[in-house]
């Protein structure tokens, strides 16, 4: 008989490197979905992490593999301490997002780190993860997997836009769910303040104190991914050759970086939103960001909305959890209009721990 309520963990991991995001969870199945988070906490990287993260796209296939196991492992005891710390004992299962390595699906490749059977062993739980693989040798994008979520949780918001390490978006277009990265956001922020020794712009304050370069803007808004129809999404290994160079060619103050970079997502963010007086669901850390959300009301005609924090900070984490659950019931969680995969799918693994 199938389940009708889970209890779950969920955990993100962001290319922002803000940390782990984990939540304890329940879900409801009825004719619509109903959710309750019951703990939320993100966990911080260490600097050894934070530099060995950033740096993936530099190893090779053996290095990538080490470090997915030390990852693995890592990552148990981090969801281990999450569960002791709660008094959590009752679980049906963790449903993990792991951390993004490598993503190029034009060319068939992602690697998610964090999805090695020494997860389960660790946690002596049953796990559902690595959800991208799946996709990608369907020929999708593998990402972004969050819609599915969007549209059975948050179904009352035209848009749903999430601004992480980069701007992704989910909206219905003659009834099916569309999604796709709109651009790089803190992923290009956060390493131009690094220069400053400062973790992100708090608030934007920075930003705002510099000045718009409009050479540069006008470059960024010209690469080409922008003119791509979805289904596409972006990588790393992207921002890294054609926004790092770019950027840097100007020899600029950072104050000015950030202020004319703010104007490049608002203006990307804005081209999207093309439903007048539409409802806008934001989340994620660049909510935090008050003169990027500035600049985006300045350029969008639609009615902004920032939910409670904790929708802010763990709805990717919560809808992890939500992409495991549909996986436990072999329903679709992937799905076809939003990543151009052959066919929708109830993607990911399932490991079960070793006794």
């Amino acid at each position: 008989m199938t389940k009708s309520t889970y209890n779950i963990i969920g955990v993100m991991s962001g290319t922002s490197l803000d940390g782990i995001d984990i939540i304890y969870a329940s879900f409801d199945v009825g004719r619509t979905w109903g959710f309750k988070i019951y703990q939320a906490e993100t966990v911080s990287y260490s600097n050894s992490w934070k530099f060995l993260l950033s740096a993936l796209v530099n190893y090779s296939r053996s290095q990538l593999q080490a470090i997915d196991l030390e990852y693995s492992q890592y990552l148990g005891t981090v969801i281990s301490s999450f569960i002791k710390r709660h008094n959590i004992d009752n679980i049906d299962f963790i449903c993990s997002h792991g951390h993004t390595a490598l993503h190029q699906p034009d060319l068939g490749l992602t690697y998610q780190i964090g999805n090695k059977q020494i997860l389960a062993d660790t946690l002596q739980q049953k796990v559902i993860c690595d959800f991208r693989i799946q996709d990608v040798r369907l020929g999708g994008q593998g990402a972004p997997l969050v819609p599915i979520g969007d549209q059975l949780l948050f179904k009352d918001y035209n848009y749903c836009l999430n601004l992480g390490g980069f701007a992704n978006i989910s909206y219905e277009v003659n009834k099916e769910r569309i999604a796709f990265d709109v651009c790089p956001v803190n992923i290009v922020l956060n390493y131009y303040v690094g220069n400053l020794n400062l973790e992100y712009d708090d608030k934007g304050q920075l930003a705002a104190t510099g000045k718009v370069n409009k050479n540069l803007l006008s470059e960024l808004n010209a690469l080409a991914y922008f003119k791509e129809e979805a289904p596409k999404s972006l990588g790393l290994e992207w921002v890294d050759v054609n926004v790092f160079p770019l950027i840097d060619e100007y020899n600029l103050q950072v104050k000015d970086v950030l202020r004319t970079y703010i104007e490049h997502i608002a203006m990307q963010v804005s081209e999207v939103l093309v439903t007048p007086n539409a409802k806008l669901l934001i989340t994620g850390g660049g909510v935090y960001n008050s003169f990027l959300m500035e600049r985006i009301k300045h350029f969008s005609e639609v009615e902004v909305i920032i939910p409670n924090n904790e929708i802010v900070e763990f709805k990717e984490a919560l809808i992890f959890g939500l992409l495991g659950v549909l996986k436990d019931r072999n329903e679709v969680n992937c799905l076809k209009s939003v990543t151009g995969a052959k066919k929708n799918h109830s993607s990911g693994k399932i490991l079960m721990p070793k006794k």
